[in-house]
């Protein structure tokens, strides 16, 4: 018995970890495409006239079904009862949908179009949405905004599916084992998303000279393509670990409201709960301002177009170099031989530091931005396997808070102090992004690995809902919130560099106050009850 054991492909690492590979690209993917539209928020000024109340409000909208409409409560019974594998799948069909409406709303052909009319002239008002202020629209919002939302809020229903989905799966296969670091290394690379999305989409917007927004966003459908094989791949690889293990897919008991109020009457599972919603929260929305933050808080001059700077070549380059970033940094972690690890670890720096200066010298606010993940890469790993083997996952909240605080107050009051300072400026930026990044990573190596510690086994895929849900509150609000805010604070400002986000910034820097105080109330209840938080995933 225990020799069949053995070889399942569960039990091989390679086959486990390539497992994770699949997975961990089709949510790279889809990060690219969440944040497709971000980099460019002054050219969907400049050419679809969206200002800050509604860009925001289209970026709010890509979780409102999963909010008002429940449906990631739904998603998590689909994949309790449906199994990993079809709601993998699934997810990233409807991924693949949403992005292609959002695509066709921001392309040329929609412009003129009867149904930019019918935008135009529909959806002023949704009666009691209204009413309690939650409208994923308003009258005055132009119609493609209108209709990029609602391909939005699909594609929104795909990714937060498949997120808990993920989550599931790498339970499924890493339970006992690496849980920690599989699940920090699965969000590493797909944050490198992020990274790819700051560089990409500009460049695709401006290929050739001319504008062209929607270009942006058919590179994102590309990708979401991709997401969908590679969720495929996964499905024949997962139906053939459970013909070898002889079991039916891990599929849960049938789903029971009362198994929501086991999880919901715990108080350990609303302080993770809420942790992440101020976490994400705190992280989402201000990526999608982030580069017009830089736009408005840097003195940026760009090069002069016959300048070897200004080449579109150079975009590929500085995307290579930050792949030898996060390969090397991430592989460095390991490496047995401390001659190689450390030799990866002097490449992995130097090459950052040359990302670092083509970014300057490109003189460019996402290429500047597209640094957030990097540090991430490299110390996820780190984390993951020293929660796996030491512990202390609730402490690792702590710090991750009070790094998220002093990050965003630097942004609110230090970085405008050095406009004028064509390197300080920079530089302030560079290391305050990079920080920002890698607090971030704090929450997929401590907090998702302790959600198996609160709640049982059979409901886990319910568990996970509920907490994204409850994320996705924040995710809808504070992109809307950081909009409104931003007029609010601006008023006649018509240039989209010359914001002030002084009043936004602070506002996030409060959702990292209250993600501390959490983090002190979670670390007294996990030593009055003994959930184990502070213990390692790995027993000896």
């Amino acid at each position: 018995m225990s020799q069949a054991i053995q070889k399942t492909l569960r039990d091989s690492a390679a086959m486990r970890w390539t497992a994770l590979l699949l997975l961990a690209l089709a949510m790279f993917c889809s990060y690219i495409f969440m944040d497709i539209l971000s980099p460019i928020k002054d050219l969907m000024q400049e050419t679809r006239g969206w200002d800050s109340t509604a860009f925001g409000t289209m970026q709010g909208s890509e979780v409102f079904l999963n909010v008002f409409a429940f449906f990631l409560i739904f998603a998590g019974i689909i994949l309790d009862k449906m199994g990993v594998r079809f709601t993998a799948v699934l997810s990233a069909a409807v991924m693949l949908a949403g992005a292609v409406i959002k695509w066709y709303a921001v392309s040329e052909s929609f412009m003129g179009s009867g149904l930019e009319t019918w935008f135009t002239q529909n959806l002023n008002y949704i009666p009691l949405f209204d009413e309690l202020g939650v409208s994923p629209f308003y009258e005055g919002m132009p119609a493609s905004a209108k209709f990029a939302a609602c391909g939005f809020m699909i594609f929104g229903c795909g990714c937060e599916m498949a997120g808990i989905t993920v989550s599931r799966g790498i339970v499924k296969w890493f339970k006992g084992r690496e849980m920690a670091l599989a699940m920090g290394s699965e969000m590493a690379l797909a944050r490198l998303g992020v990274a790819t999305c700051m560089i990409f989409s500009p460049f695709f917007a401006r290929l050739g000279g001319s504008v062209s927004v929607s270009r942006s966003v058919a590179f994102g459908v590309v990708l979401m393509c991709i997401a969908l094989i590679m969720t495929i791949v996964y499905f024949v690889m997962d139906q053939k670990l459970d013909t070898q293990t002889g079991e039916a897919e891990e599929k849960d008991d049938p789903f029971k409201v009362s198994d929501l109020g086991k999880i919901l009457s715990d108080s350990g599972f609303w302080i993770v709960a809420l942790l992440c919603v101020l976490y994400y929260s705190a992280i989402f929305p201000f990526q999608k301002y982030a580069v017009n933050m830089l736009q408005c808080n840097l003195s940026l001059t760009a090069p002069s177009a016959d300048s070897f700077w200004a080449q579109p070549d150079v975009t590929i380059v500085q995307y290579i170099i930050m792949l030898v970033v996060a390969a090397t940094g991430f592989a460095s972690n390991f490496q047995k031989k401390a001659a190689l690890k450390y030799g990866l670890l002097a490449v992995s720096i130097l090459s950052l530091i040359t990302y670092c200066y083509m970014g300057y010298m490109r003189q460019s606010a996402e290429s500047i931005f597209a640094v957030f993940p990097l540090l991430a890469v490299l110390i996820t790993p780190i984390l993951g396997s020293y929660v796996d083997h030491k512990g202390k996952a609730a402490s690792m909240l702590v710090l991750g808070s009070l790094l998220l605080i002093a990050c965003h107050l630097t942004f609110a009051f230090v970085l405008p102090l050095f406009k004028e300072s064509a390197v300080g400026g920079i530089i302030i930026a560079y290391v305050t992004i990079l920080v920002l990044g890698s607090s971030f990573s704090l929450v997929p190596a401590s907090l998702w690995p302790s959600v198996p510690k609160l709640v049982d086994a059979k409901v886990i895929g319910s568990a996970y809902a509920l907490i994204f849900w409850i994320q996705n509150i924040g995710l809808w609000l504070f992109p809307l919130l950081i909009g409104k805010v931003l007029d609010a604070t601006n008023p006649g400002v018509t240039d989209p560099t010359q914001f002030d986000y002084t009043a936004p910034l602070v506002m996030l820097a409060c959702l990292g106050v209250a993600a501390l105080l959490l983090g002190f109330v979670l670390k007294a209840i996990d030593k009055k009850k003994g959930l184990g938080l502070e213990e390692p995933n790995i027993k000896d």
